[in-house]
């Protein structure tokens, strides 16, 4: 399962469309196939080139299974023959004969030779740090001294954050049956408990029942931002998969239309408030031709969580190193500017938009908020440290609306900003 997702990366698609098209096994099966991949992509490139050194050719039958089975046995030197042999194993329903041969010999010289192997291709600082050159490059004039924690969270695995429903239960209550069921956890504000060893969201207490969801402490910080009130009229553009929609819902009686492009995506918004008992105006449609949507009446708060590299969330999807490219990075941020430029126009003068992604590179975020405020005379920036309600989350942003990744939290930002009165 894991060759499977690997094999589909190399083929230029996501990591986990792939394993959940081959989700046959148990639950336990399925969670080590994801965590094999995971940790596999991490280090893709540094696989790539010890699989170069260890193959004569390049081979399709094998090439996935070999930097899976690669990636195990540098963490795991201690189970290195289960490792050879299951991995032999799994060739067995793609090809047999000679590819069972090919591969334990492929592995076995890896074991013979794995330092001096290493440590050649650790030379190379791409390899090392497990990044393409260019983010890299683009991180450390980004963030300097910061640059390699930056690059290291990527590499970690992701925290598990829960949200409350506060129309529900409270952060004590629902820590308090945590407790009693034995799982290690602790809050981190208003809506917010970390737990302390991932779990599986169906099987926390009253998550079927819309108790609680899953989302990282980062993202929550978009609702209270945004200053909802009771009876404001609220769009979420690009919504899905709901979260942020959910949570505005959570904290105010408030009128949500909540937008996708993407009308599969768009259903998993319906899902997510189906289970937690909200409601809101789902629609599936690009946010940014409001003529095509809009019907004329103007919104007091937008929430814009635009497309972007999802580079502050590269933990969570270790594939997106490999699927994206420095030139992407221009393409996003036209879209993102397209869409500020028309939602800025449905929203009533007085009222403030939200605009967030989920990425580490300025060109995404300050540099594009900068643009839009230079080009629009009626739009002004309230600072983060005067919007942000919690002091302990205040603390978490480095700069003016960006939150890098660290063991709390992903890598976000935001900019608030306000439209001039009528």
């Amino acid at each position: 399962m894991a060759a499977t997702g690997l094999a589909a990366v190399a083929a230029g698609h996501a990591l986990d469309d792939a394993l959940a098209a081959g989700s046959d096994g148990t639950s336990v099966d399925r969670a080590a196939a994801q965590d094999i991949a995971y940790t596999a992509c991490r280090r893709l490139n540094l696989l790539d080139a010890l699989a170069r050194q260890l193959q004569k050719k390049s081979n399709p039958a094998l090439d996935s299974l070999v930097r899976a089975a690669l990636s195990e046995l540098i963490d795991h030197a201690d189970r290195a023959h289960m490792i050879v042999d299951e991995a032999v194993k799994a060739i067995a329903p793609i090809r047999a004969g000679a590819y069972k041969g090919a591969l334990n010999a492929i592995l076995r010289r890896f074991l013979r030779e794995r330092e001096a192997l290493l440590a050649a291709a650790l030379e190379s600082e791409p390899l090392r740090l497990g990044y393409p050159a260019w983010w890299i490059a683009r991180t450390r004039v980004a963030w300097g001294a910061h640059c390699t924690e930056v690059l290291a969270q990527g590499n970690a695995r992701a925290p598990m954050t829960l949200r409350i429903n506060r129309r529900r239960t409270s952060v004590l209550q629902y820590l308090q049956l945590l407790h009693d069921l034995g799982i290690e956890a602790s809050a981190l504000g208003a809506d917010a408990i970390a737990l302390a060893r991932p779990q599986q969201a169906r099987l926390l207490p009253g998550f079927d029942a819309g108790v609680v969801s899953v989302q990282d402490i980062g993202a929550q910080l978009a609702a209270p931002l945004l200053d909802v009130g009771p009876g404001m009229r609220v769009l979420d553009a690009c919504a899905a998969p709901g979260g942020k929609t959910a949570h505005l819902l959570e904290i105010a009686d408030c009128e949500v239309v909540a937008i996708d492009q993407d009308a599969a995506r768009a259903a998993t918004v319906n899902a997510n408030l189906l289970r937690l008992g909200l409601q809101a105006d789902v629609r599936a449609a690009d946010a940014g031709d409001t003529a095509a949507w809009w019907d004329g009446r103007p919104f007091d708060r937008i929430l814009l969580d635009a497309p972007c590299t999802a580079s502050g969330v590269i933990r969570r999807h270790p594939d997106g190193k490999w699927l994206k490219r420095e030139s992407d990075i221009a393409t996003l941020a036209k879209s993102q500017a397209r869409l500020l430029d028309a939602l800025w126009r449905v929203l009533r003068p007085g009222g403030k938009l939200l605009y967030a992604t989920c990425s580490v590179f300025p060109d995404e975020n300050s540099r594009q908020t900068s643009r839009f405020l230079t080009s629009h005379p009626d739009a002004s920036s309230i600072p983060i440290d005067q919007a942000v309600t919690c002091r302990e989350h205040a603390r978490m942003f480095h700069g003016d609306g960006q939150l890098l990744p660290d063991a709390l939290h992903d890598g976000f930002f935001y900019a608030l900003l306000a439209k001039t009165p009528g």
